[in-house]
């Protein structure tokens, strides 16, 4: 496990509940925080309230020592930082291993989704390349509430066996080989979640989120369906399931900044008062940038970007979206 937030504590969890904890490795970049969850089994900075179970030789901040002895290879930190985490890691490294991404963002320098990263910067093949997407939020993992994971990978057999080291009595999975949609659609439902949240703060109420929302998953399949049109269907839990977690729950940290914003914040001021990472607000620049190849339509996500980087004022970007909605 490569990352030290709530997710990848969330995935530690169930990792923890199906294998044993001497097969499970763990890098984070914080010593404090490695320090203190060798003596105290939980993560102080996120849910901490999970208990940590690994021996003390399983956590580290060598990023090498965790990666080398390892078959599956998780990452989970935010995209904007996935360079600099996997700084010192080459291609022979991650040469024959299975890399599953549980990052829902895009490699802001390089203007890429994870899948694409790896196999074009460290040469992983397709095939060894799988993506883990909700919906699910890691709160409700530690609290063993029953959740739904989906595993795609172009070869759905690595995908069913990855996702039997995640199937626990709370944590339901299920695969796909559509690498490209899910993780497009992972990356697109941040953004609704911050034009969500955005709304929210405004005053806008439930039935106009509905129609921002419906409009949404039409957005995301028309995306989808341009970048790499295959049969799929928008409606499954991965897409639209996916969608609807992230932009309407309370444990959303892309609602949650776009719910500040929407009440005034600065773009800045939100980022600091949260103290964690929105990918929506890397995620709707990047996508801006990459829609210019494939000029979708896009509505909302232009809204979005005019907001968050065009200084537009909330109130009147969202009036005028509102007039292109039905």
């Amino acid at each position: 496990m490569i990352g030290g937030g709530s997710w990848a504590t969330a995935i530690v969890k169930m990792l923890s509940d199906n294998l044993s904890e001497k097969e499970i490795y763990w890098w984070m970049r914080n010593e404090v925080a490695i320090e203190h969850i060798k003596k105290f089994k939980h993560n102080p900075h996120y849910l901490s309230s999970v208990e940590i179970k690994l021996p003390e030789d399983r956590i580290s901040s060598d990023i090498a020592c965790i990666i080398n002895p390892a078959d599956f290879v998780i990452l989970n930190v935010p995209a904007a930082f996935l360079k600099e985490s996997l700084k010192g890691i080459s291609a022979e490294d991650l040469k024959g291993k299975k890399i599953i991404s549980a990052i829902k963002g895009i490699v802001p320098e390089d203007n890429l989704i994870i899948g694409e990263f790896l196999h074009e910067v460290y040469q992983v093949p397709y095939e060894n390349i799988l993506v883990v997407s909700g919906p699910c939020h890691a709160e409700e993992v530690a609290f063993e509430k029953l959740s739904y994971l989906t595993i795609a990978c172009t070869d759905v057999e690595k995908a069913s066996i990855f996702a039997a080291f995640l199937n626990t009595r709370y944590i339901k999975t299920n695969v796909s080989d559509d690498i490209f949609g899910t993780e497009y659609a992972a990356v697109l439902k941040n953004i609704y979640a911050v034009a969500s949240g955005i709304c929210h703060g405004i005053g806008y109420g439930d039935n106009f989120q509905a129609v921002l929302i419906s409009n949404a998953i039409r957005e995301i399949k028309r995306f989808v369906d341009a970048v790499h049109p295959i049969n799929r269907d928008i409606m499954e839990s991965a897409y639209l399931g996916d969608l609807l977690v992230t932009a309407y729950s309370q444990f959303s940290r892309n609602r949650t900044f776009g719910n500040m914003v929407g009440k005034g914040y600065t773009v800045k001021s939100a980022q600091l008062e949260m103290n964690m990472v929105a990918e929506g607000y890397y995620a709707v620049k990047c996508m801006h940038i990459k829609n210019q190849a494939h000029d979708v339509d896009m509505p909302i996500c232009r809204a979005v970007h005019n907001i968050l980087y065009g200084n537009r004022s909330p109130r009147i970007e969202m009036k005028l979206l509102a007039e292109k909605l039905n």
